[in-house]
């Protein structure tokens, strides 16, 4: 998540994004903690709806007599066997008549069955250090929460919890025919003991009450338990999340700071270098990415190796007649006689058409490279072409024939860049192709496109040569003079096919001559 650049430290950006995600993961275990207090109160209401429907049983079953039997109370409350909450009953004066922790039965290993002990040794929740910490934390923020509520809302005093004598409280309450109930921290313990009082009645008068006292410890040691629950999914939580954002930090962020390094060093370099990126040889998106940006390094290596071939090229083509037309110059200056003056200027005239050639080609194929993807394309039919091409120029010499049928060969293109290699690859024909013979077109299906073949009865391309004859400024003629041939028409045509998806390639003609097949994809 963190990464050194510029000489200092700084995260992530991607790396921090993934930690905010993860820590998604603590926000349920916290939300718990949160409501505990809520699940507490809602507890504490459980426990005392349950009291008082203790108390009102009990005073339901005393309120038939007049008078109470101790020793029947006694049985009574024996009958109902030792129970968490205490049960005492007082007569109409206040007189305690029976209570449940007097009544003889079983030892129980705790302090009373109102106050039970908490657990001091180390099976205690309370005794966990996870538990002092996360309980530490619950304090500090109950702290900074009502330091907050005391800065916004000014609420008074509530005053302190009254110390005097809880059942004596709850009892009057009782015996005045009203419900009675009330609060106060168990001796001793962290735990609250709850009183609730309920009158018990005869006709219309108050005979007594029952007062029942039970300790929350049971809550607190469930609460407990539960905190300490939570706490330890929280930290859990919070190590799963490091340690997901430590793995993607490894396995994204670093591959994708290295690529980008290695992107840096590629466009800073000079001078040919391996075209290679770490995580290739992954299997997800990061090694698509890698792969794809090795493969765009090497299509620009490719196109700066071709640029400067170009140049090459170029520069080689331009320096002879640049140097013709300077010897010429020279020579022309000391000539003796009108006939070798004139004989260089024709030298030098035909030399500057050979340069206004030159640069009319070389002009020609670099728009050709940096254009052709953008030109305007429309639904091309090969056939009018070729016969288009028939029409505009005079037969001389070999004639040129169509096999097949050429009318449903359709291509996507543009229009003036297609018929310039056609037109190419049909003079190229002709001009090889003897007097009297025909040139042949012909149009044949392939798998989703289709193939136009040119052949010729001519002397046929060398071995040696039928890979170079679309090179620039290549040029094959025996017998010819190699000035008047610049070596661009066949080249002008590959980089149109090539530049429209498709291929093209030469051979040789059984019986004599040269072959050469274009194949493109057919418009859809």
């Amino acid at each position: 998540m963190i990464r050194w650049a510029a000489g200092a430290w700084r995260p992530s950006r991607i790396g921090l994004r993934l930690l905010a995600f993860n820590l998604l993961v603590v926000f349920v275990p916290v939300t718990g903690v949160l409501y505990l207090d809520v699940y507490e109160s809602r507890l504490l209401q459980a426990q005392e709806r349950e009291m008082v429907q203790q108390g009102r049983v009990l005073a339901a079953a005393l309120g038939g007599g007049a008078a109470f039997d101790r020793d029947g109370l006694s049985a009574m409350l024996a009958r109902l066997g030792r129970r968490d909450a205490r049960l005492r009953v007082y007569d109409a004066s206040g007189a305690l008549v029976a209570d449940s922790d007097r009544v003889p039965a079983d030892p129980v290993p705790v302090a009373s069955a109102s106050y039970p002990a908490e657990p001091s040794g180390p099976a205690g929740p309370r005794q966990r250090m996870l538990y002092r910490v996360g309980a530490a934390l619950a304090n500090a923020r109950h702290a900074v929460s009502a330091r907050l509520r005391s800065w916004i809302v000014r609420a008074p005093d509530a005053g302190a919890v009254p110390t005097g004598d809880t059942v004596s409280i709850v009892l009057r309450e009782a015996l005045a025919g009203r419900y009675g109930a009330a609060t106060r921290p168990t001796p001793g313990q962290r735990s609250l003991t709850l009183f609730s009082a309920v009158p018990i009645r005869h006709d219309s008068g108050v005979t007594g009450a029952v007062v029942v006292s039970q300790s929350t410890f049971r809550i607190l040691q469930a609460l407990y338990d539960i905190r300490l629950r939570l706490f330890e999914i929280v930290v859990a939580s919070i190590a799963a999340a490091a340690g997901l954002t430590t793995l993607a930090a490894t396995t994204i962020v670093r591959p994708l700071v290295r690529l980008r390094r290695r992107a840096d060093a590629l466009a800073q370099r000079r001078g040919p270098q391996p075209a290679d990126f770490p995580a290739t040889n992954r299997r997800d998106e990061i090694g698509a990415l890698a792969r794809a940006l090795e493969q765009l390094t090497r299509r620009l290596d490719d196109q700066i190796a071709r640029l400067e071939a170009f140049a090459a090229d170029v520069a080689h083509e331009f320096r002879n007649p640049l140097a013709s037309i300077g010897t010429a110059a020279d020579t022309i200056a000391t000539a003796d006689s009108e006939d070798e003056r004139q004989r260089f200027l024709g030298m030098m005239r035909r030399d500057i058409k050979r340069l206004d050639r030159l640069v009319a080609g070389t002009r020609e194929l670099a728009r050709l490279d940096g254009q052709i993807e953008h030109d305007a394309q429309e639904v091309v039919n090969l056939g009018e072409l070729v016969r288009a091409f028939c029409a505009a120029h005079v037969p001389s010499g070999a004639t040129i024939a169509i096999r097949g049928d050429e009318r449903s060969w359709t291509v996507r293109g543009s229009r003036e860049r297609l018929a310039q290699a056609i037109e190419n690859l049909l003079s190229n024909a002709r001009e090889f192709a003897p007097p009297g013979t025909t040139v042949e077109v012909g149009f044949a299906p392939i798998a989703g496109g289709c193939r136009v073949t040119i052949a010729d009865r001519g002397p046929g391309i060398p071995d040696a040569h039928l890979d170079q004859v679309f090179d620039r400024f290549f040029s094959y003629r025996p017998g010819a003079d190699r000035r008047e041939h610049l070596g661009l028409g066949l080249a002008i045509a590959k980089q149109v096919i090539v530049g429209y998806g498709g291929t093209i390639r030469a051979r040789n003609r059984d019986g004599g001559g040269a072959v050469f097949d274009l194949e493109l994809p057919l418009a859809t």
